[in-house]
């Protein structure tokens, strides 16, 4: 990816962000301490947008974190708004 450094870090924070206070499955963004529930897929979905994945694969991939990292029913729904978001970046 020809994107700077700078900017590879800036669109970081952007996910972190849209992910925690949009996505957040299991409703810890109400407690500041559990934001490291999510540092690990944040890196993930980041790695995605910078291989420019599609809405589908980033909301499929968000869908089975919820589903099978998180054990919930999950939420394809808002995993495809929040990933139309990510894309939008």
């Amino acid at each position: 990816n020809s994107m700077s450094l700078t900017n590879q870090q800036i669109l970081f924070k952007q996910i972190d962000e849209i992910l925690w206070n949009e996505w957040a499955p299991i409703g810890v963004n109400e407690f500041e301490n559990a934001k490291g529930e999510y540092s690990g897929y944040v890196y993930h979905i980041w790695r995605l947008k910078l291989q420019n994945a599609d809405p589908e694969t980033i909301a499929q991939n968000l869908f089975k974190i919820e589903t099978g990292n998180m054990g919930l029913f999950g939420n394809i729904e808002n995993c495809r708004k929040v990933a139309n978001k990510i894309v939008g970046l």
